[in-house]
């Protein structure tokens, strides 16, 4: 029988006693020494939900990454203040900050508001009671002074507590991963240091670098974030030519490359997905249009979004698409954006047509992006169920 393993995206459920901490810790309140230690617990505690549900490849839930509540629209960039000089706080957020200024004949972000999706569905983004309405007047980061890494103790209690969890549950450290931001991603916050675009991706490049290689220098995986690549394209208004977008994000691309630098790529997966908010996405761009170009970042693993409604079918570029050898694909088989869980009976056929076509040893089950505060905690842990149970399946069957 072919072993079909199975991972996730990243963010899973904190329970209430962690939300409650990260609360006091972002205000200033509580002791360091008491959040520390049930950190480390409930990184225990996820890590072993995660093998009791049949993930193989698992990690912290991202809970050594602070955030203002569980998930919220740009929450999970708030660990970056602790770990990066040169950043101040902003009311506001990225969502209204102005971005970096393109250099002459680049293109530049627009601000959250001025998303192509937001223009076109602006009743319902302006509903206070619709589900898909941001919550704003989150203080943010913004760039104030040249960037440098401070986060290697962060980092280190990250490494030690997903080691820890590991070795409590019994599970390899190569099957550990820790998620970490990429250079574009991070450069969408606000600046009012750098000059251009790429001066700030370039930057963000040399500081993401030393967490990436504190995470593969311990032996466990980095999973490199990194909407921007792809979500980026409804950020750009007028809508930009394809060749121009393309060449927009090829220097994100060159300076993720560069931060890593030195790293094996079997010890890198790169995420790419359109944004994780539940709203229409309506403009988003083909995958088949730049799947070639994440193709040559240095990563063996690649994960994507497969299972929900505006890219399920895009299963079929890999017909076309020759996968690099060595290289692997970690699709989204399971959905963060529908409260519905999937059957385990269509999670296995989303996993054999792609199996079918790339071989079942290149497929690593997965979701589309994190669940952690986006569908309730029973509902994502049902979902991660459902995951094992149609990998399970789809083994049998391949």
């Amino acid at each position: 029988m072919t072993e079909i393993l199975t991972s996730h995206a990243g963010s899973l459920p904190r329970n209430d006693a962690l939300l409650a901490a990260n609360r006091a810790k972002n205000e200033g309140t509580g002791s360091p020494a008491e959040f520390n230690a049930l950190l480390a617990e409930s990184v225990d505690e996820i890590v072993a939900k995660q093998k009791a549900l049949g993930i193989d490849i698992v990690n912290d839930g991202e809970y050594g990454h602070t955030m203002a509540e569980q998930i919220n629209f740009g929450a999970w960039w708030h660990y970056s203040f602790q770990r990066t000089g040169g950043l101040g706080l902003a009311t506001g957020g990225a969502r209204e900050a102005e971005p970096a200024p393109a250099a002459p004949g680049k293109l530049a972000l627009a601000t959250f508001t001025e998303r192509r999706d937001r223009q076109l569905f602006a009743q319902a983004y302006a509903d206070e009671e619709a589900s898909i309405h941001p919550r704003a007047g989150l203080p943010f980061p913004v760039i104030t002074g040249p960037l440098t890494y401070i986060g290697q103790e962060a980092v280190a209690t990250d490494i030690a507590n997903l080691k820890a969890g590991l070795a409590a549950a019994g599970i390899d450290e190569s099957r550990g991963f820790i998620n970490s931001l990429a250079p574009g991603s991070a450069a969408r916050i606000g600046n009012t240091y750098y000059k251009t675009d790429e001066e700030v991706v370039w930057a963000w490049a040399d500081v993401l670098h030393e967490e990436y290689k504190a995470i593969t220098d311990a032996g466990l995986t980095v999973q490199v974030d990194d909407p921007s690549i792809a979500e980026s394209w409804d950020q750009i208004d007028p809508e930009p030519a394809l060749s121009d977008y393309r060449a927009f994000i090829q220097v994100r691309i060159d300076a993720l490359n560069h931060a890593l630098r030195g790293i094996d790529p079997a010890l890198v997966r790169f995420h790419t997905c359109w944004g994780s908010w539940h709203g229409p996405h309506v403009t988003d761009l083909p995958f088949a249009d730049f799947v070639d170009q994440v193709l040559t970042i240095n990563a063996n693993g690649l994960t994507f979004e497969a299972a929900n409604a505006r890219h399920e079918h895009e299963w079929t570029i890999w017909r076309d698409v020759k996968l690099p050898d060595g290289k692997y694909l970690i699709p989204g088989v399971v959905s963060h954006s529908t409260n519905v869980v999937e059957h385990p009976e269509l999670v296995a056929q989303r996993i054999e047509r792609l199996a079918k076509l790339v071989g079942p040893e290149n497929v690593v089950a997965s979701t589309d992006c994190g669940l952690g505060g986006r569908v309730h905690p029973q509902i994502a842990f049902a979902k991660l169920e459902s995951l094992a149970a149609g990998a399970d399946i789809a083994s049998r069957r391949l």
